[in-house]
């Protein structure tokens, strides 16, 4: 049975099937695009409105003083924007650079317990997130004292079993015939992954590098935790310093969150190359 029929000789049967799926993939892109447009469309509403949601689709105007709100309501707001960008951009660096070389290692390099070490990583990638966070905050505030800090914020993330399973994986499909070239013509190991893997992988190393700076932007839960004051807290956790227990201020809280988004959106679009050709690696084979 085919996977995929073209009803040759029934048109009709073809359109109707092509319209079921224009339609399902219709509502289904617009239940995920819907609460983008609602912070966008809420951000430009009348911040004086604080506690009104109207949940109109369009505001009954357009105004940027919920954007002045946000960055007049506290000194530590472009701190707040700040603290993300140093935060993310160091943890996507580091991921990058730490995971591209373990996966090197794991994929190419022949050392003792390398598969027994690679199955403690699968093994580590089991256990829940939250699981960890108690003898992870321990470690960081107890012992090493490093609560309200950049070294607590950026530790943690400083590379992922994830991105080095992603790198390994993607490098094992690299022949082996060219790193055998390149040693009889002289080449180092690091000269081999700094000149000839790296650069084959850089579809891979794309997609990690955005996936690991939007979920590195995204946390709140961890930087909540280490933070204990609004100057070193990132935009995540800035926002909820909006909501007060008996109002929120809808709108500002929504602009904030616009500008949180825009890093993610330019980061997205620059390397949108890279990530479209790295999720259809291996869909394909030759």
């Amino acid at each position: 049975m085919a996977l995929y029929s073209n009803h040759a000789g029934k048109p009709r049967v073809k359109t109707i099937r092509n319209s079921i799926i224009f339609i399902f993939l219709l509502l289904f892109a617009l239940a995920t695009i819907f609460p983008i447009y609602f912070m966008v469309i809420s951000s430009f509403a009348d911040p004086v409105e604080a506690g009104a949601v109207s949940y109109s689709i369009l505001p009954s105007k357009f105004t940027f003083a919920s954007f002045k709100f946000f960055f007049d309501y506290s000194e530590y707001s472009y701190r707040w924007i700040l603290n993300s960008l140093i935060v993310a951009t160091t943890v996507m660096v580091s991921n990058v650079i730490f995971a591209s070389m373990a996966g090197y290692a794991f994929s190419k390099l022949r050392f003792k317990g390398r598969g027994v070490l690679f199955a403690v990583l699968l093994v580590s990638m089991m256990i829940p997130y939250q699981v960890t966070q108690v003898p992870l905050y321990i470690l960081v505030v107890n012992v090493f004292e490093l609560q309200n800090t950049y070294s607590a914020l950026i530790m943690p993330g400083i590379v992922t079993v994830y991105n080095i399973f992603l790198a390994k994986q993607f490098m094992s499909s690299i022949p082996n015939e060219i790193m055998e070239s390149a040693k009889i013509e002289g080449c180092s190991q690091f000269t081999i992954y700094w000149r000839i893997i790296l650069p084959l992988s850089k579809t891979v190393l794309a997609v990690m590098a955005i996936l690991t700076f939007m979920d590195s932007w995204n946390t709140f839960f961890w930087p909540l935790l280490v933070t204990n004051t609004m100057d070193m807290q990132t935009i995540q956790v800035g926002l909820k310093n909006f909501r007060f227990a008996n109002t929120t201020f809808i709108a500002p809280m929504m602009a904030g969150a616009t500008i949180s988004a825009l890093p993610m959106f330019i980061l997205f679009f620059s390397l949108q190359k890279y990530f479209l050709e790295g999720v259809t690696v291996g869909a394909v084979k030759g």
